[in-house]
């Protein structure tokens, strides 16, 4: 695998992190806080971190493709390949999904 196809891995695997790993818009824009609380930050929704998951793999996805066609052999790709690049995506999520909703804070 040349250095271009582990660039992608290791970007496919910070930005499925990402979405759980703060709580701002794709990791640059603060969410408003309601006025009827009390706390210093708003906390990203379930949803809203989905939404982000979904665009980044697209944005990571997009930058893959330029790079396979800079080197000058892309390939047609069809469905299923979509399908399991999602599927990987969303495993390599897993530490941050781990940090945000599963390890106890006090």
């Amino acid at each position: 695998m040349s250095a271009a196809g582990w660039f992608i891995v290791l970007l496919a695997l910070v930005g499925a992190n990402i979405p759980f790993l703060n709580q701002r818009l794709f990791a640059v824009v603060p969410l408003p806080l309601p006025a009827s609380t009390g706390r210093k930050a708003a906390k990203k929704s379930a949803w809203i971190r989905i939404g982000e998951l979904i665009v980044l793999y697209f944005v990571v996805g997009a930058l893959g493709f330029t790079l396979e066609a800079r080197a000058g052999n892309r390939f047609s790709q069809e469905w299923q390949f979509y399908a399991i690049t999602f599927s990987l995506f969303v495993v390599f999520a897993f530490p941050g999904f781990t940090y945000q909703y599963l390890v106890k804070r006090r």
